[in-house]
């Protein structure tokens, strides 16, 4: 039996316009016609993130809305399923960004059976196969179906590791899971058989046994693990409820559900996001939002919800409330564990010493039920930060400048471990590892660490009150292997900025060849909410308050807490009444602008943002152009009202300090 029909219609996700168009009229077109593919199409263009409020059928009127080309969206909604496209093809890195499984979904539900792309991003590509939706870089496929010839599911997933052709032949995770994985059990500890890095020795202790993955798994072999935590956020629990009561029935027995953490923090100023009170989606957030507070009742899960501005003035502000990734660094996660999140920034907590992974939602609906949790064991990378980081210049501006080298941008990361070691991590704190490790997502990795030291101890006890003991095991041996070395020194290193599109777009700030004026300045998200971010925001705002400074004009500032407990430690310090004086908006923690749901997101595509959020594909953060940058960075240039560093600031102003 055919998986694809000959007579299947192909849709080449083409960098031109007018090719777009073309096809979508209904012009055939071949490889060689279609020009260049597009690469780097992320998943912000596949499903824009206001789309996420459908969980449903509704989701496959929507594939490609985002996609951007020429300047341009060409694919109106409706247009893939109405054109009877069976096959996508695009270029490198497919499926970048976000671990939302409505991409796959959206396509799917639009009709499309197969993406043939020349590479895809981890997360991507394994929620595709959880849903059976075929995924391939074989472009000899295409040859074969120019030709009229079908193609059948054994050649599909030739290639593919055991677990994942295994998933697709069932259809999909959920019965793959129904079929194998109702009573899985530890897998029995075996003799390490040589050094092994930090990232293995986690696995291995939690590594489950099943009838379908090797005892002793390698590289490239699909396994599952039991994670010590399980979380999800209000964007994928309707759709993770909806799948699971419709394949299990209602009520459900949760696996171990004292250990699943529910975060409602990305909607909370929806009535504020010009995208959704335009698109007339905010009464389609609350029937997400009732979805999720639904699914934790009726399951009795403990659950943290952000504030809204009327909340935070009342009796709830005691609540603790914040973005996923803080809170779950904050709170919950430990040295030596397994933590997994429906979202692609997972990788934060793994600054803590645990892996930590960012999985979809039926990886997330299969977990909830069995406990068991589908990784493809990947390679590592170690990155090793020499010198001494020069004033001003933070942990953001390492990664910016990691997301800027050729390799990375080819795709030397994608799917890999980045363990980060050297003496300006040691210098680092939680916080700050924490950059590094939640944006491994934008490095394409499969997560980040950074092995548990008497930093991390200390972190524990300051914010829990818990005295962690480091064991001796909790470190890489000499001599593991790493699939690359990566040798950075940090004291060449200046400020950063990504110039807007794609993280990858990294360049030194100083590199500009002209000023750019800025709209807006932001300051926020689970990259830059954390205490030491603010800070930086409080350092560099309250000198120039000390200096009668105050926000550029045309420009509005806007500073989001990622928590509740970031919040306190700004009033504990005495930071608001210089966030006041300058003029900044101060928003309770969300996620806010980076989700393009809140304040601080641009409505106008003229609009220029600075921004210390961790993405800038197009769309992701309003139709304006934004520009990544540091904490210290963003704070400077809204006092400058145009891309500035501290150092240039002070300099500007008489003080010759950098």
């Amino acid at each position: 039996m055919s998986a694809i029909a000959a007579t299947a219609r192909i849709l080449y996700l083409a960098d031109s316009a007018p090719a777009m168009t073309a096809q979508l009229q209904g012009q055939p077109m071949t490889l060689a016609t279609a020009g260049a593919l597009r690469d780097d199409v992320s998943t912000d263009e596949i499903t824009p993130v206001p789309i996420l409020t459908h969980y449903d059928d509704a989701l496959g009127r929507f594939p490609y809305t985002g996609y951007k080309v020429d300047g341009a969206c060409p694919v109106p909604a409706g247009a893939i399923r109405d054109g009877g496209f069976a096959v996508t093809v695009a270029g490198n890195r497919y499926g970048k960004g976000s671990s939302r499984e409505h991409s796959p979904a959206a396509e799917q539900l639009a009709g499309i059976r197969l993406v043939i792309a020349r590479s895809f991003e981890r997360i991507y590509r394994q929620n595709a196969d959880n849903i059976g939706l075929f995924t391939s870089t074989d472009f000899s496929l295409l040859t074969r179906l120019e030709q009229g010839a079908s193609i059948d599911a054994d050649t599909l997933v030739a290639g593919r590791d055991a677990l994942a052709a295994a998933i697709l032949r069932h259809g999909g995770l959920l019965r793959f899971g129904q079929a194998y994985l109702s009573e899985v059990e530890p897998a029995p500890c075996s003799d390490p058989t040589g050094p092994r890095t930090l990232f293995e020795k986690i696995v291995q202790r939690h590594l489950l046994a099943t009838p379908v993955t090797p005892a002793r798994p390698l590289p490239g072999d699909g396994v599952f693990v039991r994670a010590d935590w399980r979380f999800i956020h209000e964007y994928y629990t309707g759709m993770c409820a909806h799948m699971l009561h419709a394949a299990f029935g209602k009520p459900l027995r949760l696996r171990d559900a004292d250990r699943i953490v529910v975060f409602e923090d990305h909607t909370s100023y929806v009535r504020e996001s010009p995208a959704h009170v335009r698109g007339g989606l905010v009464d389609n957030v609350a029937r997400m939002c009732a979805a999720q507070r639904d699914f934790v009742r009726d399951y009795q899960l403990r659950c943290h919800r952000t504030l809204t501005e009327d909340e935070s003035r009342g009796a709830a502000v005691a609540r603790a409330a914040g973005i996923s990734h803080a809170m779950m660094a904050e709170r919950y996660a430990l040295p030596g564990q397994v933590v997994v999140g429906t979202d692609s920034h997972t990788p934060h907590s793994g600054a803590l010493g645990c892996v930590a992974f960012g999985v979809g939602t039926t990886d997330m609906a299969n977990a909830f039920v069995t406990g068991a949790v589908r990784l493809t064991l990947p390679q590592s990378i170690l990155v090793r930060l020499h010198g001494v980081l020069a004033p001003g210049v933070t942990a953001k501006d390492v990664v910016l400048h990691l997301l800027g080298r050729a390799d990375i941008k080819a795709g030397a990361g994608v799917g890999k471990v980045f363990e980060f070691t050297g003496p300006v991590v040691g210098a680092m704190s939680i916080d700050e590892r924490a950059t590094l490790t939640n944006m491994c997502a934008e490095l394409g990795g499969f997560t980040g660490i950074v092995a548990p030291d008497a930093e991390t101890v200390r972190f524990l006890r300051e914010r829990r009150g818990i005295d962690f003991e480091i064991e001796p095991w909790m470190r890489s041996d000499d001599g593991a292997t790493f699939a690359a070395t990566l040798e950075l020194d940090c004291g060449a290193l200046a400020p950063m900025v990504a110039r807007p599109g794609d993280p990858g777009n990294g360049m030194p700030l100083a590199a500009l060849t002209r000023r750019v004026a800025v709209d807006i300045a932001y300051g926020g998200s689970c990259t830059a909410g954390k205490r030491e971010d603010f800070d930086w925001y409080h350092k560099v705002l309250h000198w120039a308050v000390q200096r009668g400074l105050r926000i550029a004009p045309g420009v509005t500032l806007y500073l989001q807490f990622g928590t509740t407990d970031v919040r306190d430690y700004c009033i504990r310090q005495g930071y608001m009444e210089t966030f006041q004086a300058i003029g900044a908006r101060i928003l309770q923690p969300s996620c806010g602008a980076c989700a393009n749901c809140g304040p601080g997101s641009s409505e106008r595509p003229e609009q220029v943002t600075v921004s210390s959020i961790n993405r800038n594909f197009p769309g992701r953060s309003g139709p304006g152009q934004v520009w990544l940058a540091s904490p210290p960075t963003v704070a400077a240039s809204a006092i400058c009202g145009e891309l500035a560093s501290f150092g240039e600031l002070r300099r500007r102003h008489g003080d010759g300090a950098a």
